[in-house]
């Protein structure tokens, strides 16, 4: 049924609506706009059980802080948030720079935040966006994030694109795209070890709960099938994402009988670290074992040896986001499609052919 909010309009509780209120959401679940309030901040002063009602109640509708995100619209503040799951990877700060520039040259400045691959964390920085009037969001979802959860934003009317990482299958976010195609990526890379003469070739990291984990061990599964090879599982090690995950999963791959001829580390934190580990287990990268990366950060082509990568075009990611963004925050309606981007392999000195 409709309600009434304290200015007279009429409502529906699952549809988002311009200027509503504490006083509506109170009225909808019988409790005093000071509870909502509270509710709303997580305050331990309100039951969890009053928090979740209100809480589940808040997104359905849309509500942000006392007003729609819609109705921000109409006042700008030249802020834009980009949200990711580790600023810390060379590979974001090249992305963020081509964001920066491509929308200060706009007067639109950035403002930086690191989810960890948390979604609550990633939610409480979105609602913080949206209370401060940020003009839009570029965003590489976390882990968990659900299609729904992306499409709350899209139906908030914050402009927002997202970067790097799909949600969900074909069709199911209301929200433009853009990213590299890792599964080409991934298989590029592994044909080129192949190629070179490798059978036993480990893949190390990536979450296979993200789109990214999952395509580039796609990639790397299908060049193996392609060439006639069986994969082995014991050399396959997910989830494994910095230098100190590489570092670790060395140990393992080494005391395997035989041993990986060729270590594909899914980033190039993750390939820094075998190649530290090799080195300081007296094996020489590039010589006795071969290892690639990916992303193609600045770290790749100085690295000793040089580090084979798939150069992840981050520049491209980043001023194609931030045009698409832009386009929104103009009031354009840019339809939410998924834009693929063909990355390149560059080979170096880390991949040698196999010993025969």
């Amino acid at each position: 049924m409709s309600e009434m909010s304290d200015q007279g309009e009429t409502w529906h509780p699952t549809e988002p609506r311009r200027g509503l209120t504490l006083r509506a959401l109170g009225e909808q679940l019988g409790l005093s706009t000071a509870t909502i309030s509270l509710a709303l901040r997580d305050s331990p002063l309100v039951a969890e059980s009053t928090r979740l009602r209100v809480r589940a109640l808040a997104e359905e509708v849309g509500y942000v802080a006392n007003r729609s995100a819609a109705s921000l619209r109409t006042a700008r503040t030249n802020m834009v948030g980009v949200v990711v799951h580790d600023v810390l990877n060379p590979y974001f700060a090249e992305i963020f720079r081509a964001v920066e520039g491509a929308l200060n040259a706009q007067s639109l400045a950035i403002m930086i935040c690191n989810h960890g691959d948390d979604v609550r964390r990633q939610r409480t920085f979105v609602e913080t966006l949206m209370q401060h009037r940020a003009d839009g969001l570029i965003i590489c979802p976390a882990v968990g994030t659900t299609p729904e959860e992306m499409n709350r934003i899209a139906r908030s009317g914050m402009p927002c694109v997202m970067i790097c990482r799909d949600v969900g299958g074909t069709g199911e976010v209301d929200l433009p795209m853009v990213r590299g195609d890792d599964f080409a990526g991934s298989r590029s890379v592994t044909r080129h070890l192949i190629a070179a003469g490798h059978q036993r070739i480990a893949f190390v990291g990536g979450r296979r709960a993200s789109s990214a984990g999952r395509e580039r061990h796609a990639g790397y599964a299908a060049a193996h099938e392609e060439a006639g090879l069986t994969l082995d599982p014991t050399l396959h090690i997910s989830e494994a994402m910095t230098a100190a995950g590489g570092r670790d999963a060395a140990p393992h791959l080494l005391s395997l009988s035989p041993p990986p001829t060729a270590i594909f580390g899914f980033n190039d934190l993750v390939a820094s670290g075998l190649i530290a580990a090799l080195h300081r287990a007296g094996i020489t990268p590039g010589r006795d074992i071969a290892v690639a990366g990916y992303d193609d950060t600045e770290l790749a082509a100085w690295s000793t040896p040089a580090l084979t990568s798939v150069f992840n075009v981050p520049e491209q990611i980043g001023s194609l986001a931030a045009d698409l963004l832009r386009r929104q925050i103009e009031g354009e309606r840019v339809p939410p499609e998924h834009v693929l981007i063909e990355p390149a392999l560059r080979i170096r000195e880390s991949t040698d052919p196999a010993k025969r």
